[in-house]
């Protein structure tokens, strides 16, 4: 449960564009709810992290208040405290958003691409966004998930001699003479796996249903049902073992009592 709140203030903390707010009860209302707070927040996009029996944690990313939404299943959740790596970026900074191609292959993904792109790409000449780009969020689909890293860029100048490291700076300062550039992860790290995308905010007709999709509560109820069959087993081979027994009594020993007297 902390794990999700954390996730939540990191991706607060990786978009400068964002309005935070409280706490919303997820009832079968919340989808009038979170509209008008959206409307008084004067925003057009909403970010809805919801959490279910303090295990599953569901996101839905909506356009409001006309949709599209879409709601995922979040997995594999890793937070920047969680994971410790040594890449940092300026807060603020504008993010270089890259896509694999395969989201240009059918058009659910065509739409889910646009959605990220909307929610995650900081407007241009925002009041809190810094005018430099020094870090990339990659989503990269892998068995029809989108995986979500942000990873920080990295320049490294060349040297020719220990020597010349001072002239190399002054060669860089005056003439942008960078030979290498690399990524380094930051944080977070996270898998969304979509359920269905609807047409309105937060409900409305169904576009498209994920037929993939197996809810966190089958996957348990599976998993009871495996140690329920080992169990079965093991109550099984005791009472064939008892029956053996019975079945095939063993021969009376003459030498049982022979130390007796």
């Amino acid at each position: 449960m902390s794990r999700y709140r954390h996730l939540m203030l990191n991706v607060v903390s990786l978009l400068p564009h964002c309005k935070k707010d409280n706490k919303v009860e997820s009832t079968s209302s919340k989808g009038a709810t979170l509209n008008e707070l959206v409307e008084l927040r004067n925003c057009s996009y909403c970010m809805f992290f919801e959490c279910r029996k303090q295990k599953d944690l569901y996101l839905w990313m909506a356009k409001c208040p006309n949709g599209p939404s879409v709601k995922f299943l979040v997995n594999a959740v890793h937070t920047m405290e969680e994971l410790k790596l040594t890449g940092n970026h300026l807060k603020g900074s504008r993010p270089i958003l890259t896509f694999t191609t395969n989201f240009n292959k059918d058009p659910h993904w065509m739409l889910l691409k646009e959605m990220i792109t909307q929610i995650f790409e900081t407007p241009k000449d925002h009041r809190k966004s810094k005018p430099f780009h020094d870090h990339v969020f990659a989503f990269a689909i892998v068995d029809d998930h989108i995986w979500f890293h942000v990873m920080v860029l990295v320049l490294f100048p060349a040297f020719d001699s220990v020597l010349d490291i001072k002239w190399s700076k002054f060669q860089i300062v005056n003439q942008g003479g960078i030979e290498e550039t690399t990524l380094v992860e930051v944080g977070p790290r996270f898998c969304l796996n979509p359920i269905k995308i609807f047409g309105g905010s937060f409900g409305g007709p169904t576009l498209y249903e994920n037929p993939f999709y197996i809810s966190p509560n089958q996957i348990r109820a599976l998993e009871k049902k495996k140690k329920a069959g080992k169990y079965a087993t093991k109550v099984k081979a005791k009472t064939r073992r008892k029956m053996h027994e019975l079945e095939n009594p063993l021969e009376p020993d003459e030498f049982a009592d022979l130390w007796r007297e």
